[in-house]
C-alpha cells in the first residue's frame, strides 16, 4: 500500500512539473491537495523534488512564450489571442520558486539567479510589447 501511495506521489511530481498547478497535478496523481502539501512539510527530499518540478513547470512555460513569440504565434488553440500578459505575469509570480529551484541545482547564489530571470522576463514583455505595435500596425 506505502508503495502504491508512493507511485501517487511520484505522479504528482510529473503532474506538477508539465502543469505547475498543485491541486490539479494532486487530483491527477489521485491524491488530496493536503496530502502533497503535508509531505513537502514533513519530508525535505520530496519537497526539493518539488521545487525542481516548479522549476520545470517555469522552464516550460517560458520557453512556450519564447517560441510563440520567435514563430509569431499570438493565437491559442481556439484561435483566441494567446495570453501572454498572464504567461508574463505567472513567470513572475514563479520567478521567486524558480530562482530557489535553479540555485540549488547550480549552487549559485538565488539573487544573482533571480536577476538573471528578471531579464528574461523584461527581454519577453518588450517582445511582447513589439509584437503587439506590428499586429497594430498591420491592420
Amino acid at each position: 500500500m506505502l508503495e502504491h501511495r508512493q507511485d501517487k506521489f511520484e505522479a504528482f511530481l510529473i503532474h506538477l512539473a508539465e502543469s505547475s498547478n498543485v491541486t490539479r497535478s494532486a487530483t491527477n496523481a489521485g491524491l488530496y491537495p493536503s496530502a502533497v502539501y503535508h509531505k513537502r512539510r514533513q519530508d525535505p527530499v520530496f519537497a526539493r523534488k518539488w521545487l525542481a518540478a516548479l522549476y520545470e513547470g517555469y522552464l516550460h512555460l517560458e520557453m512556450e512564450v519564447v517560441r510563440r513569440l520567435r514563430e509569431g504565434e499570438m493565437h491559442g488553440t481556439n484561435k483566441d489571442k494567446y495570453d501572454f500578459a498572464n504567461a508574463i505575469r505567472l513567470l513572475t509570480v514563479h520567478r521567486e520558486n524558480a530562482a530557489r529551484a535553479q540555485a540549488e541545482q547550480r549552487n549559485v547564489d538565488a539573487a544573482a539567479v533571480r536577476a538573471s530571470i528578471d531579464r528574461k522576463i523584461e527581454d519577453i514583455r518588450q517582445q511582447v510589447q513589439i509584437e503587439k505595435a506590428r499586429e497594430s500596425n498591420g491592420r
